[in-house]
Order: structure tokens, then sequence, then C-alpha cells
């Protein structure tokens, strides 16, 4: 029987149903392409980041890079979960803080290249901000590419439900699209006056760095997804941006490290296995600190000056000197703790203790480059406890 007029009215609907569904599913491809290629340029990023920031990384960011075939280099990927205050057209920035130097005009920076670096020196790993979003965005594509694949058959039909959940996609793609639309020409004047502030950016001073970066994220903070938006800015001066953020993390990281350090007391009434793990605990960071500041010290130094970024706090003579002196606070302590339990407690005299204590103690010695007075008293200690429990078994 062939089908009357409203038969061949419902299949022509249908078919172009199918055409429109067809269409929307190739638009669709095209933009997980475009997604991808995105992914794949943060994961570079991030793998540099993870390369400064052995420190901080996590189980999260181990993934993403096992993911990628590599990771984010630091870019070590940091996406700054920032935005820009909303601000009216051609209103001018208000800069809460006056340290920052900031030239009226950019200028073509022509430095020449910095002197030999001393070979020991920290520096510290990138500024990143955790980007949870990057590794939940590419689960999502990948994941939502599997299921198209199992929802259509072999004769390329898609199945009801599965339209309708890639129409829903495109629904809230299209929107983050369009988010990231507005914000560009809601705050198009106020990031190019961020793109001079950023390019014409002097500093002498480390802290100054800190206290413009916290500006710039205050800035930042209202953007639905600041990397997206800036993107349409070609003038963004991205790599001077990130390297401002690494420096400033890097700087306020091992600050921090300096004073948990300076600040550590032992608890005797604490188990002495305890206590001596916790001492071998920070030393251990600290070390792994300087070493990963060391290894890049010499390319990111460039960088920094290159930016006109403050970078000799990454020398032995700045920063990364005074965090290895630090260390020979551990050392005291170490050692100190070790000669009371030996005062007190006859029996560990006949253990390894005693060579447990010289052990730490040479450790920190090679590491922060010879004693002052005060170890090499607590040393002296140590070691006059030893001669003469040798003395007493000789006789």
């Amino acid at each position: 029987m062939l089908p009357n007029g409203e038969d061949d009215s419902d299949l022509m609907r249908l078919v172009k149903e199918l055409q429109a569904s067809l269409m929307k599913n190739d638009k669709l491809e095209k933009e997980n392409h475009e997604l991808r290629q995105e992914v794949a340029r943060l994961r570079t990023q991030v793998s540099n980041l993870k390369a400064h920031d052995n420190e901080r990384k996590s189980m999260l960011w181990k993934k993403l890079q096992s993911s990628y075939d590599g990771g984010n280099t630091d870019g070590s990927n940091l996406k700054a979960s920032e935005s820009v205050k909303s601000n009216t057209k051609g209103q001018e920035v208000r800069n809460p803080n006056p340290k920052p130097m900031v030239q009226a005009q950019s200028t073509a920076i022509k430095p020449p290249p910095p002197p030999p670096l001393p070979s020991k020196t920290t520096l510290g790993k990138r500024s990143v901000s955790r980007a949870p979003e990057v590794v939940e965005f590419y689960r999502a594509l990948t994941k939502r590419e599997s299921h198209m694949g199992n929802k259509i058959n072999q004769n390329g039909a898609m199945s009801p439900s599965f339209s309708k959940n890639m129409i829903g996609e495109i629904e809230n793609r299209s929107k983050y699209l369009s988010d990231i639309k507005s914000d560009t020409d809601r705050h198009r004047d106020h990031i190019n006056i961020l793109i001079s502030k950023v390019e014409a950016a002097k500093f002498t001073d480390i802290a100054e760095v800190e206290t413009f970066v916290k500006w710039i994220d205050e800035e930042l903070s209202s953007l639905v997804d600041e990397r997206a938006v800036l993107k349409h800015f070609p003038k963004w001066p991205e790599r001077k941006a990130d390297s401002l953020r690494e420096a400033a993390y890097n700087y306020k990281r091992l600050k921090n490290l300096e004073s948990e350090i300076l600040s550590f007391k032992d608890n005797p009434k604490d188990p002495l296995t305890q206590a001596l793990q916790r001492i071998q605990s920070l030393q251990n960071r600290l070390e792994e600190s300087v070493n990963n500041t060391e290894k890049m010290r010499d390319s990111t130094g460039k960088r920094y000056k290159d930016f006109q970024i403050p970078w000799e706090w990454m020398l032995e003579t700045g920063l990364i000197g005074q965090i290895k002196y630090s260390s020979l606070r551990l050392a005291q302590e170490y050692m100190k703790r070790i000669t009371n339990e030996l005062e007190s407690n006859k029996s560990a005299k006949e253990g390894n203790l005693v060579l447990q204590g010289v052990r730490f103690a040479y450790t920190i010695h090679q590491f922060a480059g010879g004693f002052d007075g005060e170890t090499l008293r607590v040393f002296n200690e140590l070691k006059k406890i030893t001669t003469t429990t040798s003395e007493h078994r000789r006789m």
C-alpha cells in the first residue's frame, strides 16, 4: 500500500530532522577537534610547570600527564582561575598597590646575556594554578567520543536518546562559548589596559612581583575562563605573565619553607624515631626544592632577566643561600635529640644511633657548605659522648 500524502509529509520531516542531527554531529566533531588541540597546548604548558614544581605535583597531574604522554609543562600549565572585575568601557584600572614600577609605555627589551650563574642555586617551580577543569574537560571529551561510537549503529543512524543528549551538549557548549564572547566584549577595554600594564612592568624587588601578580589575578578573577578569553587578545603577553606568576609562586614557596625550618622545634615528649623522621622529612623537602631550583636556574634566570623580573634571589648569595644556612638548625635539633637519648639511655650507645646522628650531620655539612659556631659546638658534644663511650669500653 503506497503511503498517502500525510505519510509522505511525516517521512520528509523525519529525513530533515535526521539531516539536521547529522549536521549538528559534524559541527560537534569539529568542535571536539579544536578542543583536543587546545588540550594538547595546555598539556605542553602543564608539563613545563610540572618540571618546575615537583613538590606540588599530585595524582591529578600524574593522571593528566599519563593521559597526554608527557603531561603539562608547567606549563606546567596553569589555569589561573581568575577573572576580571566588571569595569565599564573606558574605565581606568585602579592599581591597589603602588609598589610595582610600571612604565607608561611598553618598551622593547634588549637585555644582554646574563652573567654566569654559580654552580649551586635554587629555582623553585613554575607558578601554577591548579587546573582540574583541564582534566575534567578532557575526560568529558573522550567519554563523549566513546559514547558517540557506541550509539551510532552500522547504518550510521543515531538513536533518539543519543540525539537528544548530543543536542543538550551542544546547547551547553554554545552557552560556554557565548559566555566567553560576552566576557571578551564586555572587558575588552579593561583587558587592553592590563596588557599595557604587564608589558611595561619592571621590578627591582621580587616582593614587588608578588604584589603585582596578586593584583593582576584579582583583576582577572571574574572571567568565565581566563585563558579562553585572553586567546581573543593577540597582544596579551602570555609568556611574561606566566613568568611573573611563576617567579612569585616559587619565591613565596621557598620563603614559606624557610620559615617552617626556622620555626621548627623538637618536642621532647615525641618518641625518638618519630622526632628524627620529622626532621629528616623536612630536610628532604628542603633539598628537593633547592635541587630543583638549581637545575632550572640557568634557563629560568635568563628568561626572568629578559622580562625584567628579579632573579638574583635564586643565587647562593640570595634566598637559596639563606635556605641552605637555615638547614643548620635541623642539624642542631637532630644531634641534640640523639645526644640527649645517649645520655639518658645507655643501651642506645650499643646501637647505630651515634652513626645515624653523625651521618645526618655530615649530610647537612655538605649541603650547607659547612657549620657555623653553634652547630659545630653541638656536633662536638655528640662526638664527645661517642669518645667517652669508646674509652669506657677499653677499660
